[in-house]
């Protein structure tokens, strides 16, 4: 016997949700296989057998939370799989002749559809698939907009989105092609006059950690946000004069996360309490720079760390953060992207805010906040003028930073930012 248990699911993750089974009791599986996806607070991951054979027993079902080293299954190495109507014992056996006849009809039926289903089985992301098995979405008809057309959560809503359309006697004539914007977001179905309907859906394990870890950062940390704005028109000059031969060298475009990636890592470097944490009793000073990026992805929140930003090229970070965003948007982030992490940025800009407070990651005792760029006028040699400017934000833990050290950190990113030759010098 070989049994399938919760594997390791990297640091701080404890326990997970079952959130479903790839095969039943009395499947065969092989090594390597997978057998069941697992939902974690930071993925979604799958888990497969290390022994070839027969699953004799499911012992945690759809829906469940388990934790680490738990019991999920137990193969049978010796055992050959189960034919699918042996061991239906409420229904009575047929005569000799009809059961072979019935079973081998059976066998030619089903064989192909089977193979046809499993060839037609287009890859999907854990929640994508579950959103269609709940919804009877074929997958086989969605068209995938992740990594190599693999199915997203939004592909499975557009596709509920649009009328199904009835089944022609005849091969129909082609339709003139139209452009149908996606919706942005699931919509509440429309509903009828007087009509006050609910829905309750259990929260997945990243969303309810996210809602636990944020109510913990505020109960346990002494959270206070400074502000200030940048004028962002020395880096857009800067890009403008660069942005072909950088996409020409590198084969993308230089943006503006690697300069503020940059100095952040140059402020930290004078105000080391804002790269530490806190243990016990104890600051624990940090003498390398893991900086989080905050990335918005399906089930919510995800945020990927550059390990030793400080030695990376702008080329570099650009590149670790599109590849980042990628990954998070078709599901294939590694627990390992996700470890560890010294201070974070976020960028609400992308979605249009143009100021926020942002939330700490615990343990870390800092975050930067980016936001919209906006044409705004501002006093300049006491001329009004008309220049691109960024509101940006710095949220700390008061237990450890001083508000005069959040301040002079915000202003040297602003520095740094207004002034990207001094910023190369510094980094």
């Amino acid at each position: 016997m070989a049994n399938i248990v919760v594997p390791e699911l990297g640091e701080s993750v404890v326990e997970a949700r079952v959130a479903r089974w790839l095969k039943k009791e009395g499947d065969r599986v092989e090594v390597g296989e997978p057998v069941v996806e697992l939902e974690t607070e930071k993925i979604d991951l799958e888990v497969n057998a290390e022994k070839s054979g027969v699953i004799t027993s499911i012992k945690r079902q759809e829906g469940e939370d388990v934790k680490i080293g738990e019991l999920l299954a137990v193969v049978d190495e010796s055992a050959a799989a189960k034919p699918a109507a042996a061991g239906d014992s409420a229904t009575p056996a047929p005569p000799a002749a009809a059961a072979a006849a019935s079973a081998s009809s059976a066998a030619a039926a089903q064989a192909p559809a089977a193979r046809a289903e499993a060839a037609d089985a287009p890859k999907a992301t854990p929640t994508a698939k579950r959103m269609a098995k709940d919804h009877d979405v074929n997958l086989g008809a969605v068209q995938g907009s992740g990594a190599a057309g693999r199915v997203m959560k939004q592909d499975v809503q557009n596709a509920m989105a649009k009328p199904a359309a009835p089944a022609p006697a005849s091969a129909p004539a082609p339709a003139p092609a139209r452009q149908v914007p996606p919706p942005q977001a699931a919509k509440a179905p429309q509903r009828a006059a007087g009509e006050r309907g609910e829905r309750r859906v259990r929260m997945t394990k990243r969303r309810s950690t996210i809602a636990r870890r944020l109510v913990e950062a505020q109960h346990t940390a002494a959270m206070l946000t400074t502000f200030n704005e940048i004028d962002m028109t020395a880096i857009m000059a800067l890009r403008e004069r660069r942005k072909e031969a950088f996409k020409k060298q590198f084969g993308m475009n230089l943006g503006i996360a690697s300069f503020f990636v940059k100095a952040s890592v140059a402020a930290l470097r004078a105000f080391a309490e804002i790269n530490a944490e806190i243990q016990g009793d104890e600051i624990v000073y940090k003498d390398y720079y893991d900086i989080g990026m905050a990335v918005g992805a399906e089930g919510g929140l995800v945020v990927p760390v550059l390990r030793d930003a400080d030695r990376m090229s702008f080329a570099e970070i650009e590149g670790a953060i599109r590849e980042y965003a990628k990954r998070a948007g078709d599901g294939t982030l590694t627990l390992e992207d996700l470890k560890g992490g010294t201070f974070t940025i976020t960028n609400g800009g992308v979605f249009g805010s143009l100021l926020s407070t942002p939330i700490i990651n615990p343990p870390q005792v800092g975050i930067l906040g980016l936001h919209k760029i906006q044409e705004r006028p501002i006093a300049v040699n006491g001329q009004v003028v008309i220049r691109p400017m960024m509101y940006v934000a710095l949220t700390y833990d008061h237990r450890i930073v001083d508000g005069r050290e959040a301040v002079q950190f915000l202003v040297k990113i602003k520095e740094f930012i207004e002034d990207p030759g001094h910023l190369l010098i510094e980094s």
